[in-house]
């Protein structure tokens, strides 16, 4: 399945990068698992997409312009957008 991710804000910063087209390897289904999958390639992105050990996390996401939580499942071509909780004009 091959999905388009953006990045925005302070993210797009610290990855270097505004959107990437990505293949999903299987078993990857929710934005949860993408989330695993993307930091999974350490150095920031892990930093990025671990969720903190403090429970609160503070990254956002939306699938198709929708808020999307961790359990939202991903479809081909699906646009998933990341976001800080707070973005500036």
């Amino acid at each position: 399945m091959k999905i388009e991710l953006l990045f925005f804000a302070s993210l797009r910063e610290r990855l270097g990068t505004a959107r990437e087209s990505l293949v999903l390897p299987a078993g990857v289904g929710t934005v949860a698992d993408l989330r695993a999958h993307l930091a999974s390639r350490g150095g920031v992105w892990a930093e990025v997409f671990t969720p903190p050990a403090t429970g609160r996390d503070t990254l956002r996401a939306a699938v198709a312009q929708d808020l999307a939580t961790l359990d939202t499942p991903l479809a081909e071509g699906a646009e998933v957008a990341f976001f800080p909780p707070v973005t500036g004009g």
